[in-house]
C-alpha cells in the first residue's frame, strides 16, 4: 500500500458499512438497525451484513435450510466432536464453540471443499456458455488432477439433506436454476463413469450460484452454520464426567514412531 493512504487513514476510521453511534442509533449499511431492520429475522440480517442488500425472503429462507439441514447433534462427527471434548475439559462455551467452527474449515470437508465447489459450477457453467459439454468439463477437471468437491461421501454412498434441500429449494422457487441442472448433469456422468455419488455440497453450491453469490460471500455465509449442532454436544459433555468423552487408555495408544531416547543425547 502506498504511504500516502496510509497517512489518509492515520487517527481516523474509513468505512461504508456502517456505524454505531452510541447514544443515538446504529447504522449498517445506510439502514438504521434497529428502526429499519428490525423486522430481518437474525440469518436474514447477517445476509443483509455480508451482501451490503437485501437479497429477499426467499434466498433468506433458502440459506436458512442449509444451516437447519447440518445441525447435527452427534459428538462424534466433526467438528461436534471439538465441540465435546471442549465441555468435557470445561472450557468456556464460546472457546469450544471457536475451537469447533475451526476445524470446520478443513482442505478435504466443511467450508473450503465447499467453496470450491461453487467455483466449480461458476467455471462449468461459462464452459457451457461457450458452447462446450459438461461432459468435457468434468473429465478435463480430472485429469488436472482436481477434486470434484460435492461428489462422493466418505462413510456413505446417499446423503439425506438432498432430499430436504431439494424440497425447500422448490418451495422458495430455485429448483428450476441452470447451475442446478448442471449438478445433476455432473452427477450422471460422474456416477456412470467413476461410480461417484452425489453429497449435499454440489446442491449447496449449484443453488448458491444460481443465487449469485460470489465465493466470499459464501464462505462467509456459511462459516458458523454447524454451530446449532455443536451446542447441544458441548452441553452434553459438560454435564457429564470431566474427561469422560472417549478417553483413551496409554496402553491403547498405537505408536511406530522413534522410540524412547535420553535427553541429553
Amino acid at each position: 500500500m502506498n504511504h500516502e493512504r496510509l497517512y489518509e487513514t492515520e487517527s481516523r476510521l474509513v468505512t461504508r458499512i456502517g456505524k454505531a453511534f452510541l447514544t443515538e442509533r446504529v447504522v449498517m449499511h445506510g439502514k438504521d438497525l434497529h428502526h429499519e431492520l428490525d423486522h430481518l429475522e437474525w440469518l436474514h440480517l447477517y445476509l443483509f451484513a455480508i451482501l451490503g442488500r437485501d437479497p429477499g425472503k426467499n434466498v433468506a429462507n433458502m440459506l436458512n435450510c442449509y444451516w437447519v439441514g447440518s445441525s447435527y447433534p452427534d459428538p462424534s462427527i466433526w467438528p461436534n466432536h471439538v465441540a465435546a471434548l471442549a465441555g468435557s475439559v470445561r472450557t468456556t462455551p464460546s472457546l469450544g464453540m471457536m475451537a469447533g467452527l475451526s476445524i470446520s474449515e478443513a482442505s478435504i470437508y466443511g467450508r473450503r471443499p465447499e467453496v470450491r465447489a461453487l467455483d466449480f459450477f461458476y467455471r462449468a457453467g461459462k464452459w457451457c456458455e461457450e458452447g462446450g459439454k459438461v461432459e468435457e468439463f468434468v473429465d478435463n477437471e480430472k485429469a488436472l488432477g482436481r477434486i470434484l468437491f460435492g461428489y462422493g461421501r466418505p462413510l456413505a454412498k446417499t446423503d439425506e439433506r438432498i432430499a430436504f434441500t431439494l424440497e425447500k429449494a422448490k418451495e422458495y422457487g430455485f429448483s428450476d436454476g441452470r447451475h442446478l441442472k448442471i449438478a445433476f448433469e455432473v452427477f450422471e456422468h460422474v456416477n456412470s463413469v467413476y461410480g461417484y455419488s452425489m453429497n449435499v455440497a454440489a446442491i449447496h453450491a449449484a443453488l448458491a450460484a444460481d443465487m449469485g453469490f460470489s465465493c466470499e460471500e459464501y464462505q462467509l455465509l456459511l462459516s458458523p452454520g454447524f454451530v446449532t449442532g455443536m451446542a447441544p454436544c458441548f452441553k452434553d459433555a459438560k454435564a457429564r464426567p470431566e474427561g469422560s468423552f472417549f478417553p483413551i487408555r496409554c496402553e491403547s495408544i498405537v505408536y511406530h514412531g522413534v522410540g524412547k531416547r535420553n535427553w541429553e543425547d
